[in-house]
């Protein structure tokens, strides 16, 4: 599995008006090697910061980030080839008309024919189950489909680390199952945002933030309870 290594990482951001500062995610030093990471936290307690440190969506104000050596700061343009990003909506990354067009999009550095990237992208539409919708508008998809979608397209250029934001925060139990099956059945890294302890429980480690730290860092099982104690008390 890939390396993924924080340094004293931190994330610090100027108040509007008063000239104060807010600190988004205090300074954490992780070494990350496990297959399936997950990282579970109240909403606004800084786990979204933490996983988009990972492919530079959000920058470190303070400390390093680096994958497998490569520093995302300096060096984002690589690290975005290693490291894919599902958000929680699929529609913030879905920019092409048709299903078809947008798995090309995603093709554009990796195949330059036009006629084999088509051709690709209607195999990896197949492969996850799309094919009959490669002409459909992506709007006319269901939300479902359209999360599956937008990992067809992460998945199209064979990243080294996925990390999936509460990916399936928005579905209903049926496409929460076949997203959270596509995640955990991927040879890739992954990293999980998720507010669902039972996709959590699936992962070899999960880290607990609050407050903007890292609070609990552990095996699952022991990582859940640690939250769900601290929400009781």
């Amino acid at each position: 599995m890939p390396l993924i290594e924080l340094a004293a990482a931190e994330v610090v951001v100027p108040l509007a008006g008063d000239g104060g500062q807010r600190t988004v995610l205090a300074p954490t030093t992780l070494s990350l090697t496990e297959h399936r990471i997950g990282i579970i936290g109240a909403n606004g307690s800084g786990k979204s910061t933490l996983a988009r440190l990972l492919n530079g969506l959000v920058r470190v104000t303070g400390g390093s980030v680096r994958i497998d050596g490569l520093d995302v700061r300096k060096q984002t343009s690589a690290v975005r080839r290693k490291v894919g990003f599902c958000f929680t909506d699929p529609a913030a990354q879905l920019v092409m008309p048709t299903c078809v067009e947008d798995v090309e999009l995603s093709l554009r550095r990796h195949e330059k024919s036009a006629e084999r990237r088509r051709s690709r992208a209607l195999e990896i539409l197949s492969r996850h189950g799309l094919a009959d919708h490669a002409h459909d508008s992506v709007h006319s998809l269901s939300g479902g489909q359209k999360q599956v979608l937008a990992l067809a397209g992460v998945l199209a250029v064979d990243p080294a680390v996925v990390v999936a934001d509460e990916p399936t925060t928005l579905l209903d139990l049926a496409h929460t199952r076949r997203v959270a099956d596509l995640l955990f059945g991927m040879p890739q890294q992954l990293v999980l945002v998720t507010h669902d302890l039972a996709l959590a429980r699936r992962c070899d480690r999960v880290l607990v933030v609050a407050d903007a730290e890292v609070v609990f860092d552990g095996g699952a099982d022991p990582a859940i309870d640690h939250y769900v104690a601290s929400v009781s008390r």
